[in-house]
């Protein structure tokens, strides 16, 4: 699965059906009734430049402006008015306030951060675990072939599955600390390289790790419970303060259950009266039917960005159009997987990246710098066999 193109296609399909769609969007307040008894809404902070994109536009649907009501007195808060030819929005301010019946606290590890914004003695539901995983060349795994180690010397579970067209492999389970960018330790990616060779006949090599990357599950806790015996995998739905639905664990194959949990939540919390039922069984994804080779620019941006992969230049174009890709570190990570896929691909890559985008966003120079140092920053976090030599306070490791 690429879970980057299904979480792009979410919130695209979420706009195309009516939702106000915000990127780089941070909710630094919760906004209480005059008693202060209930949740009715939030402050929120543009971090990107001062504008803020509330459209996803496809072909042949064009949108003035959008009004924000109070939804408590019809009001309207201000109104955004739309370029037609990409519908994004922009306001005049880096931070405003909207008001819902209902807030959806959804921020996966973090929702504990927000859930403290309404009241700061709230009991923690969050257990961060650490999971890694690994990138190896496809011929560690034969096309439809894997393999599941459900119990490893140590007791660990452990898998090598065909994935985008290279080998991923892991997964550890350590406890960790909540941080925007976490980083696999040298002895967790030797973990798993062990592990695998133990039934494989070849000894895999650090210097076959294409990419190497750590992500925070956030296994969640009643908060309700009496002990921690109730930390599971499976996701939480917790209304602890009067219009603040929380719901994070889970994974995602379930995730159109948890949503479908969630906004029952918030139709009981919120006393909603929805015309309809649950349409998530008939709710189609956009992609889901596949892409038109046509949907990308014919503008020469043919070409692939890295040697191997598929991807072209034109989709740095299309997704900045069209799927709010604001950053390099945007598409390498969250638009394609090549920073996950071969980390040194992505960087060797990123000056062109850097270009397309300059060029749909009236970039100057001073900020293609900034684009270009940012993204080597964030491919450092990624241990491949080229940056496996680090010092974190707690490895030290040794070059290859």
């Amino acid at each position: 699965m690429n879970d980057s193109r299904l979480n792009v296609g979410l919130a695209c399909t979420a706009a195309v059906v009516g939702a106000a769609v915000l990127n780089y969007a941070e909710v630094v307040s919760l906004i209480k009734d005059e008693s202060g008894e209930r949740v009715i809404g939030a402050r929120i902070r543009d971090t990107l430049s001062g504008r803020i994109k509330y459209v996803y536009s496809l072909s042949g649907i064009y949108i003035n402006s959008i009004k924000i009501y109070d939804s408590r007195t019809d009001c309207v808060l201000t109104e955004v008015l739309l370029d037609d030819l990409c519908a994004t929005g922009v306001t005049r301010c880096n931070e405003f306030e909207t008001f819902a019946k209902v807030v959806v606290n959804a921020a996966g590890p973090f929702c504990d951060s927000v859930r403290k914004m309404a009241n700061s003695d709230v009991t923690p539901m969050i257990c961060p675990s650490s999971g890694v995983h690994i990138v190896l060349p496809d011929y560690y795994s034969p096309e439809g072939m894997g393999l599941i180690v459900p119990k490893t010397k140590d007791g660990r579970v452990i898998f090598m599955l065909p994935w985008l067209g290279r080998t991923v492999a892991g997964t550890t389970d350590s406890n960790t600390a909540i941080t925007m960018l976490p980083e696999p330790h040298e002895d967790e990616i030797q973990f798993i390289l062990d592990a695998i060779s133990d039934y494989l006949n070849v000894q895999v090599r650090r210097s076959d790790v294409l990419s190497a990357w750590s992500g925070i599950r956030p296994l969640a806790m009643d908060p309700s419970a009496k002990s921690t015996e109730s930390i599971s995998r499976d996701h939480v739905v917790f209304e602890d303060y009067p219009g603040l639905i929380t719901i994070t664990g889970g994974k995602w194959t379930t995730y159109r259950s948890m949503a479908e949990d969630a906004v029952n939540a918030a139709v009981r919390s919120g006393n909603l009266k929805p015309d309809n039922g649950c349409v998530t069984d008939n709710l189609h994804i956009i992609g889901g039917y596949g892409w038109d080779p046509a949907s990308f620019t014919n503008e020469g941006l043919g070409k692939r960005l890295a040697h191997g992969y598929p991807f072209l230049e034109a989709e740095v174009a299309y997704c900045a159009r069209h799927e709010y890709c604001e950053s390099a570190v945007d598409f390498v990570a969250r638009r394609c997987r090549l920073a996950f896929l071969d980390t040194d691909a992505a960087g060797r890559a990123l000056p062109r990246i850097i270009e397309i985008l300059a060029s749909e966003h009236k970039w100057d120079k001073a900020r293609q710098k900034i684009e270009l140092q940012k993204g080597k920053e964030f491919l450092e976090t990624f241990k491949s066999s080229k940056n496996a030599q680090f010092s974190d306070g707690k490895h030290n490791g040794k070059p290859l």
